[in-house]
């Protein structure tokens, strides 16, 4: 894994990843609602607590505002499955 790369396994880490991203870029949720085309400040909220109820359209949006993206790759020998 590269520097700077975190594995997401459950919504919950996507979650805490966003609003930990969110906040080093010093910005509101308001704020990256703003960045992220106009999203409202309560669907920030609702992605940051509740990250497995969006779109990717969406998620792909706020990710795009954090300057942050989605890369897909085979699992690391020895990672055990994770259920949803």
């Amino acid at each position: 894994m590269a520097a700077g790369e975190r594995v997401i396994r459950v919504p919950e880490q996507l979650g805490s990843l966003l609003r930990g991203a969110r906040r080093q870029r010093n910005l509101s949720q308001q704020e990256l609602g703003v960045k992220a085309s106009g999203t409202s400040q309560a669907r920030v909220s609702q992605l940051e607590l509740q990250p497995g109820r969006f779109t990717v359209d969406r998620l792909l949006l706020i990710l795009a505002a954090l300057d942050l993206e989605l890369v897909i790759r085979p699992r690391e020998t020895g990672d055990e499955l994770t259920e949803w």
